[in-house]
This record gives structure tokens, C-alpha cells and sequence, in this order.
């Protein structure tokens, strides 16, 4: 395959991703939604982010892992402790990385 062959693909696949995600945010920016509706949908962006970070810390290497034994899901729930009580997103994530070495270290 040629560079412009390839590129001529990403710039397609650009535009038509863009062309999929504007028309619906055209199409709905101009109705009036329904408030209960708006508030069942300022849920999602939480729920996609706590499927993710589940996914991640429950799972080693695609396996499901006791929590006691599990690194990840040790050093998940002083980092969430840490961003409730701080509501700092930069320094939690500094925090986990230092409790997750840590407690790498000792495991």
C-alpha cells in the first residue's frame, strides 16, 4: 500500500466521523429536551468512565483477581479516597501511581 493510499484512508475515516457525530449534535443542539431526559443523560459520561476503570482493576492480565491479592483494586480505593477528599484529578492520579509502585514493590 502507498502513503497517499493510506492517508487518503485516515483523512476519509476523519471525515466521515465527523460527519456521523455533527449531525446528530446539529440536529439536537437546536430541540428543547426535556429535563428529566437531560438528567438521565449527564449519567452516561460516569457510568462509560466507571465501566472502564472496573474493567481494568478487577481484571490482571484478563483474569479476575481477588481484591486482597489484586494490586490494582488495592491502590484504586486510597486513589478514589484521595480524589473525594481533594477533588484534585492531577494529584490522585500521582497518588495511585505512588501507591500502585508501592504496593507492587511489596506484593
Amino acid at each position: 500500500m502507498s502513503d497517499a493510499f493510506i492517508w487518503s484512508v485516515v483523512i476519509g475515516m476523519g471525515l466521515a466521523n465527523f460527519a456521523v457525530r455533527f449531525a446528530p449534535i446539529a440536529v439536537v443542539s437546536r430541540m428543547r429536551i426535556p429535563r428529566p431526559f437531560m438528567r438521565w443523560l449527564s449519567f452516561i459520561p460516569v457510568a462509560v468512565m466507571g465501566s472502564l476503570v472496573a474493567g481494568q482493576v478487577l481484571l490482571v492480565e484478563g483474569d479476575l483477581v481477588a481484591p486482597w491479592s489484586n494490586p490494582y483494586a488495592l491502590a484504586a480505593v486510597p486513589t478514589a479516597l484521595i480524589y473525594h477528599k481533594t477533588r484534585s484529578f492531577l494529584g490522585s492520579v500521582v497518588a495511585g501511581m505512588v501507591i500502585f509502585i508501592a504496593l507492587r514493590t511489596v506484593m
